[in-house]
């Protein structure tokens, strides 16, 4: 699903040259569940930027799903990101002024969907993520485990057979925490791919393997 080799990633001001990803090698097979590790400043965000079609390499080859994104336009990968990529953050990014079912459906609307359909769509992950119960409310309504189930039905609703997540337990206590990753685990089971950064020992448990960074390579 996903290789990379010799991947580098610099980001260049008027007065510095800063390598980010230098010489990464990698490969993520379908159905795999890959934790990113590694001390802060290491590459992990820049990596996962990468492989999510959010940014280019510097150097280096990056195939995805058989085709090579090395240099691909902002309009192609946003194209690749739509349909077969799922995202989870942090921060959660919902938006305030949207109920739950509305922001899991937005993603359905940019795909041109019908509305009969999108209906059905975000019904059926709203039951399967267990948030139904929910799906008037809107984000300021709900605690942060609510909000990242929210977020996670965003990523799946698309039937996106990748997710990327960035430190997706952060913002939350160690109950809810548990919670998503369980969550993330359970659509693993069932073929969704994840690749995910963290710091945590325990959210990385959860994992197939573990990938970890230093100084921008692969430790």
């Amino acid at each position: 699903m996903i290789k990379t080799q010799h991947l580098t990633k610099r980001y260049i001001t008027s007065d510095i040259e800063t390598t980010a990803l230098n010489d990464v090698s990698l490969t993520i097979d379908q159905g795999d569940f890959v934790a990113i590790m590694g001390p802060s400043g290491c590459g992990k965000s820049t990596l996962l930027n990468v492989l999510g079609l959010l940014d280019n390499p510097s150097e280096g080859q990056y195939v995805f799903m058989d085709s090579d994104v090395s240099d691909a336009s902002e309009r192609e990968r946003a194209l690749l990101r739509k349909h077969h990529v799922g995202f989870v953050f942090q921060s959660f990014n919902l938006i305030d002024e949207l109920t739950v079912f509305e922001n899991i459906e937005l993603p359905l609307i940019y795909q041109g969907m019908s509305s009969i359909n999108r209906k059905k769509r975000v019904g059926d992950v709203l039951e399967r993520l267990e948030i139904a119960h929910r799906s008037g409310h809107f984000p300021y309504q709900l605690s942060g485990g609510q909000q990242q189930r929210v977020a996670i039905c965003r990523a799946i609703v698309g039937n996106q057979k990748l997710i990327f997540a960035d430190e997706p337990t952060g913002n939350l206590d160690s109950v809810n925490g548990a919670d998503v990753m369980k969550l993330l685990r359970g659509l693993n089971s069932d073929g969704t791919t994840v690749v995910m950064v963290t710091h945590s020992d325990t959210d990385a448990s959860y994992a197939k393997r573990i990938v970890r960074l230093k100084d921008g390579k692969v430790a």
